[in-house]
């Protein structure tokens, strides 16, 4: 079965390859559900780069990529898209924004075109895992194309 994601990247004629893993539904972003995602496949943790919607003061929404192995700096996350209060969408409404669900989150053919800024350490790799649009369903994927169809700003997302 291919997910949107999955479409505008053949579409676009941007190559990558997808993974399946088994889902056990449990998406507690404190509890490391990307860090046991990245075991699942078998992958080292870093290139696992997690989807972070975010609402601004001005009620716009914004996505992050941040690398499993990192939680994202708010501040820094403030600073690259310009204001002054930013806060991760609840889970509930993840789906009615993007058409997506928590766990299976894409940065990749949302319902909309949103501002999409991916943390500069993407670059270190030859290839990183991104959700492909459903849980138990990733992309493997070249970070330049990534960039590319997302149409993202790198940034330093890190908390240091």
């Amino acid at each position: 079965m291919k997910t949107n994601a999955m479409r505008i990247l053949e579409s676009a004629g941007i190559p990558y390859k997808s993974s399946t893993y088994d889902d056990d539904g449990e998406h507690v972003l404190e509890k490391g559900a990307a860090l046991r995602l990245a075991e699942k496949l078998g992958v080292d943790p870093a290139t696992v780069f997690k989807t972070i919607v975010m609402r601004t003061e001005n009620k716009e929404i914004c996505v992050f990529c941040q690398s499993a192995t990192s939680e994202i700096n708010l501040k820094k996350a403030r600073q690259a898209v310009g204001c002054k209060e930013i806060n991760t969408v609840k889970p509930e409404e993840l789906l009615g924004l993007t058409g997506y669900v928590r766990g299976g989150c894409s940065p990749i053919g949302m319902k909309r075109k949103f501002r999409t800024f991916i943390d500069e350490t993407v670059i270190l790799y030859d290839e990183v895992c991104i959700s492909g649009g459903q849980r138990g369903l990733q992309i493997k994927i070249k970070p330049d194309d990534l960039v590319k169809i997302t149409e993202a700003t790198l940034v330093d997302l890190e908390l240091n």
